[in-house]
């Protein structure tokens, strides 16, 4: 449950990644306001017109769309929709270095209903304990007023961070809307590629994004084995919670029963220096715990990353689905490293 998150350090942070991470995703609307918020966030504004937000916010999606669709491939866009209308203008938006007045007009009109009511919406009809904005004035000046609590967080220690995993989150969402993507996460998950580490999508065999930026915000930001924040400037790196090396050294004795360790829930974001003296021990029960948590956040977002979870569950047949028993399971692995 998103309370449980929000519960293992309650904060402005933790609200945003509430938002950010474990939302309902039918668009990426809401990683390009994030991301706009953010940038007048960061220049301590503590108000904009809605149509200095629009400008960012419309620009960051013709961004992504060159690269990526930002809807599922099953939905048909009518030609008034507005990513419709931001692929007909993308060419001279680009151009100019802003949105034509045609974009930017539509942006203005659908923003405030379209997204900007719902970006702090959480499941089951709750939402963040944080608010990061209101929208303020009249149908024709409408004002955007930013909250103290975005403007810290904006101009924080963990600011770049908090944008690095929007990013990441925009990657994943709009790779699982291209074309046949959900249907082979649907049978295979994502995968890691460590040399590089980055998530890779299995079908299209590309980067997705880094497994750092994608997997740290589920951790709030901290080192999973010293629990300190992962600031812009550390050394980072991604541990095998469970060394690597067990599948090599007792495959050899009497052959790995466990599962694969070269996966998504049992690599997580490390300072460097962290996970070089770590080396290959075991984990201990605080770390497991900790990673318990950060797996069932990850099961409280959409797909992709809670795919691959379900069907890491699935192999081990301990069930799948939210509120998934990750004590139980790396209980389980644990058996096969005694």
């Amino acid at each position: 449950m998103t309370v449980d998150f929000y519960g293992t350090q309650p904060s402005a942070r933790t609200s945003w990644r509430l938002a950010v991470l474990m939302g309902a995703n039918s668009r990426t609307y809401k990683f390009s306001l994030g991301a706009a918020l953010l940038g007048y966030a960061a220049q301590d504004r503590t108000e904009v017109t809605l149509e200095e937000l629009a400008a960012p916010y419309a620009m960051g999606l013709l961004a992504h769309l060159a690269e990526a669709p930002q809807a599922p491939s099953s939905q048909s866009l009518r030609d008034s929709d507005f990513l419709a209308l931001a692929k007909q203008e993308a060419e001279e938006s680009t151009r100019l270095g802003h949105p034509t007045d045609r974009l930017l007009h539509a942006a203005v009109k659908s923003m405030p209903e379209m997204v900007m009511q719902k970006f702090h919406n959480l499941r089951g009809g709750t939402q963040t304990a944080h608010r990061f904005y209101e929208l303020a004035g009249t149908s024709s000046k409408r004002i955007v007023r930013l909250t103290a609590d975005l403007r810290s967080m904006a101009q924080g220690e963990q600011a770049s961070g908090l944008r690095g995993e929007l990013d990441a989150r925009w990657n994943i969402v709009e790779s699982s809307f291209a074309a046949g993507i959900g249907r082979s996460l649907m049978e295979e998950g994502i995968a890691v590629d460590l040399q590089t580490l980055k998530i890779t999508d299995k079908l299209r065999r590309r980067p997705v994004t880094g497994v750092i930026e994608a997997m740290v915000g589920f951790q709030h930001g901290r080192c999973l084995i010293c629990t300190q924040p992962m600031g812009p400037d550390d050394k980072t790196a991604v541990d095998h919670v469970f060394p690597f090396s067990l599948m090599k050294r007792m495959g050899g004795v009497s052959g790995w029963q466990g599962p694969d360790l070269d996966v998504i829930w049992n690599l997580a974001p490390a300072h460097k220096a962290c996970n070089s003296a770590k080396s290959a021990r075991l984990p201990t029960p605080q770390e497991l715990h900790r990673l318990a948590q950060r797996n069932e956040a990850i099961m409280q977002s959409p797909r992709p990353l809670r795919r691959t979870l379900q069907l890491s569950l699935r192999d081990m047949r301990l069930g799948s689905g939210v509120g998934a028993p990750w004590s139980r399971f790396l209980r389980q692995v644990q058996t096969f490293c005694d």
